[in-house]
């Protein structure tokens, strides 16, 4: 009569199961039978494959989870992460004075517009420099101020964004020029 290792001395560390004269060992998911036959190890998920998780892979016992950075949430699919629009969930310490602009991962406060002399602020974004002060006569009519994100990772060349003259006031000139922020050249115009 087979004697049923089993029930009778268990030698496995997981699972035992029968068989006609032995038994196998068997593992719970998560973990691999180790050479011996007998005990069961924990098996690294994270070792496997770098794209299990978005950002971060963390090894668990039978298992493992994925963590995202800080201002980040995990989504759904437990593998993926999203920034936190703390803008948007008013989640952030700007004064009422300063816009809140989000950013991957955090969020910047920007100190509101200020209009350097000749010229008077029109509204937020906007400084004009009027045509009766003798100072504006070589400086640009407006100066217009916009944020914009731009997400690393694009694809270049690239248009980021776009500007066009107006034919709203007859015999005007337009200069368009970067006047900061490109000294490594990353940008251009055309």
């Amino acid at each position: 009569a087979d004697v049923n290792e089993c029930t009778s001395e268990n030698p496995c560390t997981q699972t035992c199961v029968n068989t006609y004269g032995s038994f196998l060992c068997r593992c719970e998911p998560g973990y691999e039978l180790e050479a011996d036959g007998v005990n069961c190890s924990d098996m690294d998920e994270c070792s496997f494959s770098e794209f299990l998780c978005q950002h971060e892979c963390v090894n668990g016992p039978g298992s493992y989870y994925c963590i995202c950075p800080s201002g980040y949430n995990l989504l759904d699919d437990s593998r993926s992460c999203q920034d936190i629009n703390e803008c948007e969930i008013r989640n952030f310490t700007c004064t009422p004075q300063q816009t809140c602009f989000n950013i991957p991962g955090e969020y910047k406060c920007l100190d509101p517009v200020r209009c350097e002399e000749p010229y008077i602020q029109i509204n937020e974004n906007r400084c004009m420099c009027p045509a009766e002060n003798a100072g504006c006569r070589d400086q640009p009519f407006t100066i217009l101020y916009r944020v914009m994100d731009m997400v690393s990772g694009r694809s270049v060349p690239s248009d980021i964004f776009q500007m066009q003259a107006t034919t709203r006031y007859p015999g005007a000139y337009y200069i368009f020029q970067i006047k900061s922020g490109n000294e490594g050249r990353e940008f251009y115009m055309r």
